[in-house]
């Protein structure tokens, strides 16, 4: 017997075994992966946070593309300038090869909890399940590697990163306080 189908049978029987110890199994659900794939994705992430200046320079950058993962409804009301939507419950191998067929490209995130004052195009969502961790751990899972992260909470109004959509021209000056600086709504 070669050591390839020696490792075949091998894997199988892990497997199967695995399988037999979960009372509801499913091959195509892997938690064990997942949480394995999300602590590697978060080491490499530490390095691929952006201040908004980087991020605004990398942008401008041939060959970057600015992924959008929110909604096609939150999308259309209020995105980056130039930004490309692909909703996170779209990703697929299909979708990234076809968007994405190169796994090299530079890609750029922001989600829903990287602005504020714009409420109903960025809704906030609790910090553990931002769409930028989800997004970041399924992009390096599909082997992207080259991914950056918009990091800091910017204010909608104010911010240099441009918008586009249809709500684009609602956002008005940002309320300030006395002194004159920009408070989040609440």
């Amino acid at each position: 017997m070669t050591l390839r189908a020696t490792l075949l049978i091998a894997t199988l029987g892990l497997a199967l075994n695995t399988l037999a110890e979960d009372p509801i199994a499913n091959p195509a659900i892997d938690m064990e992966g997942h949480l394995r794939i999300a602590a590697e994705a978060a080491k490499h992430r530490q390095s691929r946070r952006l201040t908004e200046d980087e991020f605004l320079g990398m942008m401008r950058e041939e060959g970057t593309i600015v992924l959008d993962a929110r909604s096609r409804d939150k999308y259309a009301e209020l995105h980056i300038a130039g930004a490309i939507n692909l909703p996170f419950p779209d990703i697929t191998v299909a979708s990234l090869n076809q968007l994405l067929p190169d796994r090299s490209t530079r890609v750029l995130i922001y989600c829903n909890n990287n602005f504020f004052n714009a409420e109903n195009a960025f809704p906030s969502k609790i910090a553990r399940s931002s769409l930028n961790v989800s997004t970041y751990i399924t992009l390096y899972d599909y082997g992207y590697r080259n991914v950056y992260e918009l990091g800091p909470l910017l204010d909608a109004r104010t911010t240099h990163i441009p918008f586009e959509g249809t709500t684009r021209s609602t956002l008005g000056a940002a309320p300030q306080d006395g002194a004159g600086v920009p408070q989040r709504s609440k």
